[in-house]
């Protein structure tokens, strides 16, 4: 039955792309259905994207308003009693939309303001207001940003990998839309307020679209999917993206039942001889049972205290680590199957340049970056693996930081030569262009 659904809203689906209007496909839709999950959109997506269809991500990003407006007042709500919890993830993801909402609404007020010809007087008191509200709006990209870092990669392993690929397209088109309206409120006056109201509401728009995108579509997902485990490692992660306008009042600690095994009048466990056998005498209403068994050896632990031969010398893992923990980078590895799987701790995460958390590690390294660029990062690997180049630099001014990056891309290969990864390494080298004479050997 479900399969019958998907199948009905993929041929639906079809329709709207092939050209159909959105009033006959919605006819259609309201006669095939009166409730549709959340899953069942995602699976639709899955299936469009990955099928002989000829329709790419980009296609269903380009309808994803439409998509939306489809399933408007009719998918169905997920009960998780714990998501209401002050400090669940979903109830901070809801309340930053509600304070950004709040912002949108006082921004709206102040350019109406503006437009007046009475506001003359007044006019630089508004545009210093205009200027705070836009500041808190643009925190939106803290909301993002955890969206993408931190519920994709477990989406990802559950299976619903298209939901993600389009949702973060269309973030980074409303970042755009975003920054438009933000260089417009930065040059006024001169700048028209006509102008900037009109690129406002451009951003607006599918700003709003995408808070419904998110409270009724991928929230729902992700309600239905993720378990409390799932949850509480975002919880524990989000602190290093930040977060819109609000922050968590109460850390959410959800009730765990220890399952963890208890000596009792109902079990008893005695040791057998030394053939290291375990007999367990279990008391129940029906009779007592008996079970014998011989326990699994304890697997062998790794000893990260005793220096091992390492390269051209002795080192434990734990010092290795600690090595690694205290180079002046940002060290990020992927292994030769494109899966990232090792990062350094130089710095805390919320102050790294790219910031890193648990949640990425095994994920595809091309699902880590907005599609906006995978382009160039499916490029850099090619010319590593293929061995046109053994190493790929960039460097920039990051705004944020004030300071410059300096970003290495070096093939990683065995004695043989063979591919084994990429390591990228990140530097901030700020100090570099402050060196003060031609040498400095003293200590100070």
């Amino acid at each position: 039955m479900v399969d019958n659904r998907i199948d009905v809203l993929k041929s639906i689906l079809l329709d709207l792309h092939h050209g159909a209007s959105p009033e006959s496909v919605q006819e259609q839709f309201d006669k095939h259905f009166k409730g549709v999950s959340a899953l069942e959109i995602s699976m639709m997506e899955h299936e469009l994207m990955s099928s002989d269809t000829g329709i790419t991500f980009e296609d269903v990003m380009s309808l994803c308003n439409v998509h939306a407006n489809l399933f408007k007042g009719v998918i169905s709500d997920v009960n998780v009693p714990d998501s209401e919890q002050e400090g669940h993830p979903v109830y901070i993801f809801k309340q930053e939309n509600l304070a950004l909402r709040a912002a949108m609404l006082r921004i709206r007020r102040i350019i109406d303001n503006l437009s007046q010809p009475d506001s003359i007087e007044f006019r630089d008191e508004l545009i210093k207001g205009l200027t705070h509200q836009v500041g808190l709006l643009g925190q939106f990209h803290h909301h993002y940003t955890r969206k993408e870092k931190l519920f994709f990669p477990i989406m990802e392993r559950y299976g619903h990998d298209a939901p993600p690929k389009v949702m973060w397209g269309v973030d980074d088109e409303i970042r755009e839309l975003f920054n438009n309206f933000k260089n417009s409120v930065e040059q006024l006056p001169p700048y028209d307020i006509n102008d900037v109201s009109y690129l406002f509401e451009i951003f607006a728009k599918e700003f709003e679209e995408m808070i419904f995108k998110e409270e009724a579509i991928l929230l729902m997902i992700l309600l239905e999917t993720f378990n409390q485990d799932d949850w509480l490692s975002i919880a524990r992660e989000s602190d290093t993206y930040g977060y819109a306008i609000i922050k968590p009042t109460a850390q959410w600690l959800p009730h765990r039942e220890s399952f963890e095994e208890k000596n009792t009048d109902k079990e008893k466990l005695r040791e057998g001889s030394e053939d290291k056998t375990t007999t367990r005498t279990i008391d129940t209403p029906e009779g007592t049972f008996t079970l014998t068994f011989v326990p699994k050896e304890r697997e062998e632990v790794i000893d990260r205290t005793t220096p091992q031969i390492f390269g051209n010398g002795y080192l434990s893992v734990e010092q290795a680590n600690l090595i690694l923990n205290h180079l002046p980078l940002e060290i990020t590895f992927v292994n030769k199957d494109d899966i990232f799987q090792y990062y350094n701790d130089s710095v805390p995460a919320e102050e790294m340049i790219f910031k890193r958390t648990p949640s990425q590690v095994g994920r595809h390294v091309e699902l880590c970056h907005p599609p906006k660029v995978l382009d160039k990062v499916k490029k850099i690997f090619q010319l590593l693996r293929t061995g046109q180049k053994d190493k790929v630099v960039m460097w920039f001014k990051s705004e944020k930081l004030g300071k410059f990056v300096y970003v290495t891309y070096a093939a990683v290969r065995d004695d043989r030569g063979e591919f084994q990864g990429v390591l990228e390494y990140v530097q901030e080298i700020q100090d570099f262009f402050e060196l003060d004479g031609d040498v400095m050997r003293d200590i100070k």
